[in-house]
């Protein structure tokens, strides 16, 4: 899977046209004690599309993220994915529906005990039955995607700096071809010569293999290199959605006083 790719194309490329969303979220609510982080999200990605999730810090991207990849169990509303509510599936048909998810999670999440190579090609192990070459080879592969040299894999993740492990955490969202990937601050913490690399891999996962994505960032560049449309969490709901194009002269006072990072505003100064 090679990076090289025109920038300008694969950012311009449409979604897929149909009415089914691949992810359809209606009325999602989720409380933890008193504090109900997500109180009535609707949001709906269509086939082949990349949306961006913004949002201040503590407003529940991450939560929401969760709550999609049936991680966390919402209080309230519906998740479905090709136009199936998950939760009235039977198991076989949920955990398949799931199989076709490949996710970053904010902090890497890798498993300590496994070397790199086994973490990246973990779920081609686990839930396919691949024989160990065979999933290295791919998993080498992958991290040599996300610009990290083979011999990486032979490594442990304790043996890895932050961004490395970032990068590994990333090799394995993409391991396994999969059809949706939730990504959560996808190159928080890496150089801008990573940054680049990993968003023209985006591009190229949703442009080639028709993917459809979510993704977590409040880095301008990326959301200009991979997103179609831009959705803004605010107080526990979507307040905005528009083309990533327009979102820095959107219109609403929210969403232009956190991508613009003013002081001033609705949003209270104490949490921007």
């Amino acid at each position: 899977m090679s990076v090289s790719m025109n920038t300008a194309t694969a950012k311009r490329t449409a979604p897929v046209a149909g009415t089914v969303p691949k992810i359809r979220v209606r009325g999602l609510k989720k409380s933890f004690g008193e504090n109900w982080v997500l109180n009535g999200v609707d949001l709906d990605v269509m086939p082949g599309e990349s949306v961006v999730l913004v949002g201040r810090s503590g407003s529940g991207k991450s939560v929401l993220g969760k709550c999609i990849l049936g991680l966390i169990q919402p209080d309230e509303g519906t998740v479905e994915i090709d136009g199936k509510n998950v939760a009235q599936m039977p198991r076989r048909e949920r955990d398949a529906a799931y199989a076709k998810f490949g996710a970053l999670f904010q902090n890497g999440a890798l498993f300590d005990s496994l070397l790199v190579w086994q973490n990246v090609s973990f779920a081609l192990m686990s839930a396919r039955g691949w024989k160990a070459d065979k999933a290295k080879k791919l998993a080498v592969d992958r991290l040599r995607d996300v610009g990290m040299d083979g011999a990486v894999g032979d490594l442990f993740p304790a043996e890895l700096s932050g961004g490395m492990q970032k990068r590994a955490a990333f090799a394995r969202a993409i391991a396994a071809s999969p059809e949706i990937v939730v990504l959560d601050d996808p190159t928080a913490g890496l150089d801008p010569i990573v940054t680049a690399a990993i968003s023209k891999l985006i591009q190229k996962i949703i442009k080639d293999a028709g993917a459809t994505a979510l993704s977590i960032t409040q880095d301008l560049t990326v959301i200009h290199n991979i997103g179609h449309r831009v959705a803004m969490l605010y107080d526990g709901k979507i307040i905005w959605t528009g083309p990533a194009t327009t979102v820095e002269k959107s219109g609403d006072k929210y969403v232009e006083q956190l991508i613009n990072g003013r002081r001033q505003g609705p949003i209270p100064t104490d949490v921007v």
